[in-house]
């Protein structure tokens, strides 16, 4: 199985990330993001990497810290939901699909638990991982 090596702009290492399956043109992967990866970053670089035009997303993990985005419909605009402190990634579901350009883009929803069990869920706008996120 061949392994990938993923650049993240922050850090020199890489992003490991490794095909699972292959199957008539549909591909899994398994990635794991190390600490201080923003996940939105990392995984853009994978979608670019390896030309994917429609995929799922599911993870689990920590942030360190995050940012949720609330979709005010009145207002036809998103209100941040900032979250300073560590928190465990509950649940991480998204989808990739090519924007108009043609270029891939990551649609991603978050439930964030934090230390009092309280969770705060939305559009992930951003996250960095505290320890793992795979």
């Amino acid at each position: 199985m061949l392994r990938l090596e993923i650049p993240c702009r922050h850090r020199e290492q890489m992003m490991k990330s490794q095909p699972l399956h292959e199957v008539q043109g549909q591909r899994s992967f398994v990635v794991m993001l190390d600490k201080g990866d923003e996940v939105r970053e990392c995984l853009q670089h994978l979608t670019e990497r390896e030309r994917l035009s429609a995929a799922q997303v599911s993870a689990i993990g920590a942030f360190m810290h995050a940012r949720l985005r609330y979709f005010d419909w009145d207002a036809k605009q998103y209100q941040p939901i900032p979250l300073e402190e560590q928190v465990e990634v509950v649940s991480l579901n998204g989808d990739i699909a090519e924007d108009r350009s043609g270029r891939p883009k990551l649609h991603l929803h978050a439930v964030l638990a934090q230390r009092d069990g309280l969770a705060a869920g939305g559009d992930l706008e951003s996250g960095h991982v505290r320890l793992t996120l795979k």
